[in-house]
C-alpha cells in the first residue's frame, strides 16, 4: 500500500511539472511548480516512511520478534 502512494505522489509531481512546461503564462507555471514541490515533499516523505517501515521489520526478523 505505501509503494501505490508514493507511485501515486511521483506520478502527481511527474504529471505537475509537465504541465507547469506547457504552461504558457507565469503565474500558472508557478502554481504548477509550487504543485510540483509538494508532490515531491509527500513522496519524499512516504519513501522515508517505507524505509522506516522496512528497517524496522529487519530490526524485528534479527531479534527474533517478527510480527
Amino acid at each position: 500500500m505505501a509503494g501505490s502512494n508514493l507511485d501515486f505522489f511521483r506520478a502527481r509531481a511527474d504529471q505537475a511539472r509537465a504541465e507547469g512546461d506547457a504552461a504558457t503564462l507565469d503565474h500558472v507555471r508557478d502554481r504548477y511548480r509550487r504543485s510540483e514541490a509538494a508532490w515531491a515533499a509527500l513522496a519524499a516523505k512516504a519513501e522515508r516512511s517505507e524505509r522506516m517501515r522496512e528497517q524496522e521489520a529487519i530490526r524485528k526478523a534479527e531479534a527474533g520478534l517478527s510480527s
